[in-house]
């Protein structure tokens, strides 16, 4: 098995009897994060969409740690009340979260709008990060963590609050980075809203790995992304610095920042804006309440 940077670099990194939320984990790079945390000694509570992928995960997590109790529950995160809804089931059920894992995301060729009138990549790769964190915190108890998964792809997106639903220009790649680039400004504003808590909350681009992403995105993005994943790196890979956030003593205290293969990655300058950062999470809260009407 390839090492994770925590194991690489000698310091014991635990997570033994720890619970672990995450999203994304029925495939590809949360897959692979989700059975190594379960042979380190963690509880999974995973979040779906896919009972039957689902299903097949939990029997890979049950091989991995028998005994530990990892549990799914099925949901469809492009949905604001499944969110909810969601995020209430697995907060009565678990006592504390230690950590917790926005991992979900997809790609889409074409514009299409959720029930909630949200254009469905900031809906699924955004919005669910808000609510289901907002609705898990206070499971989250000292020195829990909070990772979510960005991209170096933030570099290409843009933030337009006069569009932020996509509906004036519509460009797959753009629109997938403009969501990356909610991601980390996301993190940035929860980081400095728990810093008093003892919670931390990082991102990390988990950089482009051979996994099920983009393969329904359908058009000219999916059979780009195929050809390009002839070239890409393999999900162990791209676990590596997940499983590291999640478990390591090297950033137990460390909050706010942004990851690519175990250190500090480059950020383009709106990834660094506070300012952008408090705005988009006001927007996304309005967005939320609104959606609740």
């Amino acid at each position: 098995m390839t090492q994770t940077p925590a194991q690489a670099s000698g310091r014991e990194a635990t997570i033994h009897g720890k619970t672990v939320v995450m999203t994304g984990a029925t495939s590809g790079v949360g897959e692979v994060a989700a059975v190594r945390l379960a042979h380190m000694g963690a509880r999974l509570v995973l979040i779906a969409r896919d009972r039957a992928r689902a299903e097949r995960t939990l029997a890979k997590l049950d091989a991995a740690a028998s005994g530990a109790a990892h549990t799914v529950h099925l949901a469809d995160l492009s949905r604001l009340a499944e969110v909810r809804r969601v995020a209430a089931e697995v907060a009565a059920a678990a006592t504390r979260i230690d950590v917790l894992v926005n991992n979900a995301g997809a790609m889409f060729s074409r514009r299409a709008v959720t029930e909630d009138g949200l254009e469905r990549t900031f809906a699924l790769n955004h919005m669910a990060y808000l609510v289901l964190t907002t609705g898990l915190i206070e499971r989250l108890n000292a020195p829990g963590r909070i990772i979510n998964t960005a991209s170096n792809a933030h570099r290409r997106g843009k933030l337009d609050f006069a569009d932020l639903q996509s509906a004036r220009s519509y460009r797959a790649t753009a629109v997938y980075g403009t969501s990356k680039l909610c991601n980390i400004l996301f993190t940035r504003e929860l980081a400095r809203r728990l810093a008093a808590q003892g919670i931390t909350a990082n991102s990390f681009s988990p950089g482009f790995v051979a996994t099920r992403f983009g393969d329904d995105a359908g058009g000219l993005p999916a059979r780009l992304v195929r050809i390009a994943k002839l070239f890409a790196g393999t999900p162990e890979q791209g676990a590596e610095t997940l499983v590291w956030l999640a478990t390591s003593p090297e950033v137990t205290a460390v909050t706010g920042g942004f990851f690519f293969r175990g250190r500090r990655g480059t950020l383009a300058a709106d990834a660094q804006d506070d300012a952008l950062a408090q705005r988009l999470w006001a927007e996304s809260e309005r967005i939320a309440g609104d959606a609740r009407r």
